[in-house]
């Protein structure tokens, strides 16, 4: 019987040491335990943060940069010497690692999307334990909000992981700062994520990461949309990789959805960009959303902005307050123009193969 593939995200916070450079101790622990799990014969994909960590002070620098340029020059020296010392203490239990560095790009581009899981699956298939960064010296948007939480969440769903492990300094969710209310509410599952989490856990993140709680909700809430289940525990505890497997240590269990997107569905409405908007009337909002129609010529009130056919393009309500969903078009934003006003309005724009809602 095959074992499940976890995914497991290790945050800066969990790498290092009190003064914010890298612990490693603690890598050797995370090595090691991985090591466990593979000799068992889980499949095992590493998303971890520290590349900045890494690499400040070989630059000279006294406490972690909080400016952009600074941050990419210690990624940049840092991601190598990471790296090194995961490859180093793996492979002193004979596991091959690979160093993957990913972009929001490559979730984006439909055909880079499906080459690196293609790329991943075939490691995975081969034993290698994948180790995974966001591409910190150039992915800039990305460094502003530290979201390696996201990321994992992005590979879970990718590869259509059975787990994602989000290893942290907190052992779950609270309904408050446990630290500053020892009152607060520990909550050992979640069924479905709602608002009202969202506003429990505040956005306070570690001096020396750039996530908080609430990036891990985010990170949750796509992950089982996609049909994987989320635990989230604290690192602190010397066995936390192992019991992760099975939720065996104290942490917080987000269940799956039953309502599985499929590939293309998840790819349209979590990673796609788009490049223009429509507004569609009242009749052709109804059909979409409750008749699963595909969307007509003749359902179109207002074009915006530029697009090409093939584009991604959003769809708001008649009047533009409410985003119903994006797919891709089969005209430009001319051609739909043109057809309009010689009342060409029969051919179909978006089809519903093409197209997913936004709740």
């Amino acid at each position: 019987m095959k074992q499940p593939l976890i995914v497991y995200k290790v945050g800066t916070s969990s790498l290092t040491q009190s003064d914010g450079s890298i612990d490693i101790q603690k890598i050797i622990n995370i090595t090691d335990q991985l090591a466990i799990l593979h000799q068992q014969g889980y499949q095992l994909v590493l998303v971890t943060s520290g590349s900045i960590a890494a690499g400040f002070r070989r630059l000279g620098f006294s406490k972690r940069p909080t400016r952009i340029a600074e941050k990419q020059a210690s990624a940049a020296v840092g991601q190598g010497l990471l790296i090194e010392e995961y490859t180093k203490y793996l492979l002193k239990h004979q596991i091959v690692s690979a160093q993957v560095l990913l972009t929001q790009d490559d979730f984006a581009d439909q055909r880079r999307y499906r080459n690196a899981a293609n790329a991943l699956q075939v490691l995975i298939s081969n034993q290698v334990i994948p180790i995974i960064n966001e591409n910190d010296t150039i992915a800039v948007e990305e460094i502003k909000v530290g979201d390696n939480d996201t990321l994992s969440a992005q590979v879970a769903s990718l590869l259509k992981a059975d787990l994602l492990v989000l290893l942290t300094d907190v052992d779950g969710l609270y309904s408050d700062n446990p630290v500053k209310n020892p009152q607060a509410t520990f909550f050992d599952c979640i069924n479905e994520i709602t608002p009202e989490l969202f506003e429990m856990a505040g956005d306070a993140g570690t001096k020396n990461g750039t996530g908080g709680m609430t990036t891990k909700l985010i990170a949750a809430s796509l992950a089982t949309k996609a049909g994987t289940p989320v635990f989230i525990c604290s690192s602190a505890n010397p066995n936390a990789i192992v019991e992760a497997a099975t939720q065996s240590n104290k942490g917080t269990l987000f269940i799956a959805n039953e309502d599985i997107m499929a590939q293309k569905k998840q790819w349209l409405s979590f990673y796609a960009r788009t490049t223009g908007s429509i507004n569609i009337d009242a009749g052709a909002e109804y059909a979409m959303l409750h008749t699963g129609s595909s969307l007509l010529l003749t359902g179109i009130t207002k074009v915006q902005e530029s697009f090409q056919a093939g584009d991604i393009i959003s769809v708001y309500s008649l009047d533009g307050q409410h985003l119903i969903g994006k797919g891709r078009t089969r005209f430009s934003h001319r051609a739909i123009k043109d057809k309009l006003s010689t009342k060409q309005n029969n051919d179909i724009v978006i089809h519903r193969d093409d197209w997913v809602t936004i709740n």
